[in-house]
């Protein structure tokens, strides 16, 4: 029971120390969240926003003893205390003029400034990874969005046509809309957008943080390669939902159906995704043993 009580005791100091900033984050931001949950995270091109924020969140949980463990006693950096005022003066501005940009992403940079004011420079090399990871919930510009998505659409319709032209299918092109049979298709932006690409990059990224492969060859190959794994899930996906009007109806492919496409996605994305992880471990592996002979000659 003794051996409980600094246990305890540690646990009280940490409330104390980190409680009053929980509860200024919660204040700050929980409107903001309230808001992108009723709105814009409604939407499909924006749903991966709350699979984002909660992963980030979890990633945090995870590392949090690990970062107080190497921050304990360490120097506090005033680079912090910039950086949280100048999140203050991005949150004013994105709250008060509705610039989602800023507001979200004043989020992050308090987030890099309470861990500087509290832990110093260790407690950021602790969570650098959630934090990062929390930008792929911030919405780019829809500008930019158009310009980029157009031509991924294309190319997304163009390898669909083809494949299911190679198999039999009665199918023709005409930019982004397929027809098939009776049936006519629009690849929309939530099909074959930009936003999917950066959801499946992040799916990628994160299932680097969870498996922590130390060769850096491993992680940077496979994070390059999740572009060309996004494109491929987005043409699986744009198949699925054709052949289910085809066969199922119009009805089917807009309803419930659909949503199963969008499952289909991430199910086939993360196939691809370990498949590749796969095969770039026999590479890999034969990196030790050559450095082992060397050093044994």
């Amino acid at each position: 029971m003794f051996s409980l009580l600094p246990k305890l005791h540690s646990s009280k100091l940490i409330a104390l120390e980190w409680g009053p900033v929980l509860l200024g984050l919660f204040a700050l931001y929980v409107p903001t969240f309230y808001s992108l949950f009723c709105g814009l995270w409604t939407t499909e091109e924006q749903a991966h926003g709350p699979i984002i924020l909660f992963l980030a969140l979890w990633l945090i949980y995870r590392r949090w003893p690990e970062m107080i463990s190497k921050g304990e006693g360490k120097s506090t950096s005033i680079s912090g205390w910039i950086l949280f005022f100048i999140a203050l003066f991005l949150y004013i501005i994105g709250r008060s003029q509705q610039i989602l940009v800023f507001e979200m992403g004043s989020f992050i940079i308090v987030l890099v400034a309470i861990l500087l004011m509290k832990r110093g420079n260790s407690a950021l090399k602790v969570m650098w990874f959630p934090i990062f990871f929390l930008l792929f919930m911030i919405p780019l510009p829809s500008q930019l969005v158009s310009l980029l998505t157009m031509p991924m659409k294309m190319a997304v319709s163009y390898t669909a046509e083809h494949v299911l032209f190679w198999a039999n299918y009665p199918i023709a092109r005409n930019g982004v809309i397929l027809q098939i049979g009776p049936y006519q298709l629009l690849v929309a932006d939530a099909c074959a957008g930009l936003q999917t690409l950066l959801t499946l990059e992040a799916l990628g990224l994160f299932y680097l943080s969870l498996v922590h492969h130390t060769s850096v060859f491993r992680n940077v190959t496979l994070a390059i390669l999740v572009v060309p794994i996004s494109f491929t899930a987005n043409v699986i996906r744009v198949i699925v939902l054709t052949l289910i009007t085809y066969h199922y109806g119009d009805a089917a492919g807009q309803g419930f159906l659909h949503g199963f496409a969008g499952m289909v996605l991430f199910i086939s994305a993360l196939i691809l995704i370990l498949s590749v992880d796969t095969l770039l471990q026999y590479f890999v592996k034969t990196q030790p043993m050559g450095v082992s002979r060397l050093n044994n000659g």
